[in-house]
Order: structure tokens, then C-alpha cells, then sequence
């Protein structure tokens, strides 16, 4: 007896895991089916056609308990994470070059590369053509963290 109420848990927990850690994977899915049928097994093996019934009911009450308490409305909500994420891994150049600013590539733009306006060094791209260290370029705008310039002539 014991037996069956040890895989009757562990089916629910692996039930419990599948809804709400291995979400996706039906991994624990399929271990609570096998589970929940090895209880049925010996249940039949131990108690015959009246000990499948009781267990079938169980597995089905433990079933239909867990789909409504995680389908309820707004359980999902109150599982899921509510913080989001404001920060960033660096700042963009925005905050601190603007459009017309001049500086001095400081590796190949081939066509990306750095440069370095007013003491601080920026990634940047020049889609006109490949341009040379130590050559004065200016900004014409940004694309995330890279700086877009062109050659100054």
C-alpha cells in the first residue's frame, strides 16, 4: 500500500515539476504518466479490478485539483517574475557624443573599428569605405552602441 501512495506523490510532483520548472521539456510529464500507471499496476496486482478504480479516481482527482488551481485566473501572474531589467552592460555613445562631433580613429575602420572623441574611445563603423588609424573622422549618427561616421577630407 505504501508502494502505491509513494508513486501517487511522486507522479504529482513530477506533474507539479513539469507545470512549473521543466516547463517545455515533457520530460516530467511522461515520468508522472509512468509513475501514475506503475501505481495502477500494482494496485491491479494487489488489490485487483477495485484497487485500479480507487487509484484511477485518485490519479484523476490529484489531475483535475492541480489543472484548476494553475489554470484559475491570474495564477500564472502571480508565479511569474514581476521586475523587469532597466539596466544596461554599458552606456550608449549617445549620452555623450553628439551628431557633428570630430575625433581620430585610433585602429582600421574596416569597416568597423575605434576612435576616439574628446579622451574617450567609441566602437564605430564607416559604411563609405575603409578608413586608416589615425585619420579625423565625424559622426553622422549611431546604430545601438556604434558610433556611424565618415571621413573628414
Amino acid at each position: 500500500m505504501w508502494m502505491i501512495a509513494f508513486l501517487l506523490i511522486l507522479g504529482t510532483l513530477l506533474l507539479l515539476g513539469e507545470l512549473l520548472i521543466f516547463t517545455g521539456t515533457a520530460v516530467a510529464g511522461i515520468m508522472s504518466v509512468v509513475s501514475y500507471g506503475a501505481a495502477s499496476a500494482l494496485s491491479w496486482h494487489l488489490y485487483g479490478w477495485q484497487g485500479v478504480g480507487i487509484t484511477l479516481g485518485i490519479i484523476i482527482v490529484i489531475s483535475v485539483v492541480v489543472a484548476v488551481v494553475f489554470l484559475r485566473k491570474g495564477m500564472w501572474k502571480r508565479l511569474a517574475q514581476k521586475s523587469s531589467i532597466d539596466s544596461v552592460s554599458q552606456t550608449s555613445p549617445k549620452d555623450s557624443v553628439t551628431v557633428g562631433s570630430r575625433g581620430v580613429t585610433t585602429t582600421r575602420l574596416a569597416p568597423s573599428g575605434r576612435i576616439e572623441i574628446e579622451g574617450m574611445s567609441y566602437e564605430a563603423r564607416c559604411n563609405d569605405s575603409f578608413v586608416d588609424p589615425q585619420t579625423d573622422v565625424e559622426v553622422v549618427g549611431f546604430d545601438n552602441f556604434t558610433v556611424l561616421v565618415k571621413r573628414l577630407k
